[in-house]
């Protein structure tokens, strides 16, 4: 179960990353408070994750959902570069967060 919790918990960092685009500089309501809350939202799972998994797991496979999230969006509602070099740096990503998943017990 916590390895759910921690998945959505990286949904909601992509969220605030992507949020933090639209809130303007923290110039716009309504995407500044969705920013926020999915900020909190994203931390608290992270932290109920971490009762039971590997602070250094948790945290990278955390971090690793947000960052391949973000950049994937960045390229498909921001216009973002998209090339080999990105795509493939990102698959890497990938496999490293699958690697801890697969390296970690529970």
């Amino acid at each position: 179960m916590n390895w759910l919790i921690l998945f959505v918990a990286g949904l909601f960092e992509i969220g605030w990353a992507i949020g933090l685009k639209y809130t303007d500089g923290f110039t716009r309501l309504w995407p500044s408070v969705g920013t926020a809350a999915s900020m909190v939202i994203s931390v608290v799972l992270l932290g109920i994750a971490m009762k039971t998994l590997p602070v250094g797991t948790a945290y990278a496979i955390w971090v690793g959902i947000g960052a391949v999230g973000t950049a994937i969006l960045g390229m498909v509602l921001l216009g973002d570069a998209t090339n080999t070099g990105r795509l493939v740096s990102l698959g890497l990503i990938v496999a490293g967060v699958i690697g801890l998943k697969l390296a970690t017990p529970a």
